[in-house]
């Protein structure tokens, strides 16, 4: 099952869940503030965290993820490209504000699937899908009919690009090849807006 929590720190942001009902183990997505509020939600619903897992390295998306990786004891995970951002405030858009690093991470890769212990039918597939930043991914559940862009777009249209190491063209590319070869009943579930599907998207911009 996938929930949703909203949490705010500069920016509203939204915070998923991927769990499995019957161990209720799972994976935290974007924890980007409010690490108590979070860390809440997972003690109240008896949820255990193997994994937290990072679409892009912008600050609204992984303020919470250290504090919480201590408390829920589960190592977070990033692309390649994007680790840079965990370390350097300028490139994660935190230094106008509080400045964030996250030190410890692991890395994962294009195609990677990333499968729960507790119960190995429940994994993610792991797509690069660069653009907005140059190591965003897709999480992406065959089982639940969804993907986890974060800001590579919204219900309105295409992630933002003007930033460090955005890209419009490459962003746009990654919607087209990635996102759109996905089931158009797919579900996408962005950072920052209501969830749309895939046909719903290719409606919006093809149009």
């Amino acid at each position: 099952m996938i929930k949703e929590l909203q949490v705010e720190g500069v920016f509203l942001e939204n915070t998923y869940f991927y769990i499995d009902p019957h161990s209720k183990a799972g994976f935290l997505i974007d924890p980007g503030a409010q690490a108590g509020l979070i860390y809440d939600t997972v003690v109240r619903n008896g949820w255990k965290i193997e994994k937290i897992l990072l679409t892009h390295g912008h600050f609204d998306h992984i303020g919470a993820a250290e504090l919480l990786r201590e408390k829920l004891v589960a190592p977070i995970y990033i692309y390649p490209e994007d680790a840079k951002y965990l370390t350097d405030p300028y490139l994660n858009l935190s230094s106008n504000y509080d400045p964030i690093t996250v030190p410890h991470y692991e890395e994962l890769h294009d195609g990677e699937i990333i499968r729960l212990k507790a119960n190995s039918e429940c994994y993610l597939k792991v797509i690069h899908t660069p653009g907005h930043t140059p190591g965003s991914v897709t999480y992406y559940s065959e089982r639940e009919k969804a993907a986890f862009v974060g800001d590579l777009l919204y219900q309105h249209g295409p992630g933002l690009t003007n930033f460090p190491g955005g890209n419009r063209r490459i962003l746009e590319e990654s919607i087209v090849n990635k996102i759109f070869t996905l089931p158009d009943d797919t579900v996408l579930l962005s950072g920052h807006s209501s969830p749309i599907t895939v046909g719903q998207e290719k409606q919006l911009l093809l149009r």
